[in-house]
């Protein structure tokens, strides 16, 4: 869905194609269906004079507009400055026969925010896509958001985290819900919800650049409400060669509106490529000191990777008071504030491993994970800083002595 300023519904929103031709709106529903597969087209066979166009916009949000500018270049501009004035948050691109310098600066003008020749290749589509993102900060072409669940090291509880996050996002707010398995090689979705699939992400991958929804559809499996996208079965060495999951990334961003990722960890240009295409990245380690140490890691490698910090959540799972470090000496030991601490429940964990369910709401684990979902989707807190308490510097003198 396009994000319009408005907190408007994912089945409110629009893509409006103004043109006197039933052509053009049909050489562009398959590039529809490709970029944009969770937005409603909507088709005006003539140009709107005002009146018609205050009526258009009171049917609902209009997010993107594709006006023909070139059966009728003297209409459409009138169209486009009336739209441009009544509807400033809808992007504008204009339909032209030509690269005619002179035209695209008249659209330009009139308010247009692109244009594309028409007919136009899919590339080329999407192109035109990414230009109006760069130059509108507030504007996307999807209004899904991305949680990437990172593990600081192997056998955090990562996926179990990323899992039971997808489903109380199902559970307590509206809209689709992908669970994305992108582990290339040792991905465990499939064991904890107890699904199989004869397609992996590698196939979304291979078809990236004819990814489109009933593509898609055959991709994903079903578990309780929610997609999942699944790893291979076993490592395949098509696997060691993945490198960039914008194309995965970028589609589910636009067909649901919560989007869950689960990796192998930080390393490498898939993870970061996750990274950057996320909106925010749950680091979970335990309080247990290898842990913190390979969380220390990890984000040093972000930080040298230009992931920014802002949009790095600490959660520390499996939390016991009693065995290791504290919340205040993990934050003063990693300089991060923990966004939160999941309690370590055990009997609960194996006994929705036995079910292949996700762990019941009213246990300790199920209570966590609601208030992560809240803080991540219902109230977002700003981070808090916290003053160094003196007298510890010789227990963490270890996370210094070992860089990245």
């Amino acid at each position: 869905m396009f994000n319009n300023g408005t907190n408007q519904k994912r089945d409110a929103a629009r893509v409006l194609v103004i043109s006197p031709s039933r052509g053009i709106a049909a050489d562009l529903m398959p590039l529809f269906s490709q970029h944009l597969p969770a937005n409603k087209v909507a088709e005006v066979l003539r140009y709107p004079d005002r009146k018609n166009l205050s009526e258009i916009l009171s049917q609902g949000p209009i997010d993107l507009c594709f006006l023909d500018a070139h059966s009728d270049n003297e209409r459409a501009m009138q169209v486009m400055s009336d739209l441009a004035s009544m509807a400033p948050a809808v992007q504008i691109v204009a339909l032209l026969a030509s690269s005619d310098p002179d035209q695209i600066l008249q659209c330009l003008r009139q308010g247009g925010a692109d244009f594309l020749v028409h007919p136009c290749a899919p590339e080329e589509f999407a192109a035109c896509l990414n230009r109006i993102e760069k130059l509108n900060p507030n504007y996307s072409s999807g209004a899904g958001r991305v949680y990437c669940v990172m593990p600081s090291k192997g056998a955090c509880g990562s996926s179990t985290i990323a899992c039971n996050l997808a489903h109380q996002c199902r559970r307590m707010y509206s809209g689709r819900v992908l669970l994305a398995d992108l582990d290339p090689l040792a991905g465990t979705i499939s064991f904890l919800l107890n699904v199989k699939s004869k397609f992996s992400f590698l196939d979304a991958v291979a078809h990236a650049s004819t990814l489109d929804s009933d593509l898609w559809k055959g991709l994903v499996t079903s578990s309780q409400g929610i997609d999942v996208l699944l790893p291979p079965d076993s490592p395949v060495a098509e696997a060691h060669d993945v490198s960039d999951a914008s194309p995965i990334i970028d589609f589910a961003r636009r067909a649901y509106d919560h989007v869950i990722v689960d990796t192998s960890g930080g390393y490498g240009d898939w993870s970061l490529s996750i990274a950057r295409k996320s909106d925010e990245i749950l680091l979970v380690a335990t309080n247990e000191l290898p842990s913190l140490q390979a969380a220390q890691r990890v984000l040093a490698y972000l930080d040298n990777h230009h992931i920014p910090r802002a949009k790095v959540r600490l959660v520390v799972n499996r939390f016991n008071r009693d065995v290791g470090l504290s919340q205040e000496m993990i934050e003063m030991a990693l300089r991060t504030e923990v966004f939160q601490l999941i309690p370590s429940d055990y009997v609960s964990l194996q006994r929705s491993l036995l079910e292949g369910k996700p762990v019941q709401t009213a246990t300790v684990f199920g209570k966590s994970l609601a208030a992560l979902c809240e803080k991540l989707i219902g109230k977002q807190h700003a981070p808090k800083k916290k003053k160094s308490a003196p007298g510890l510097s010789g227990l963490f003198s270890m996370f210094g002595k070992r860089g990245v």
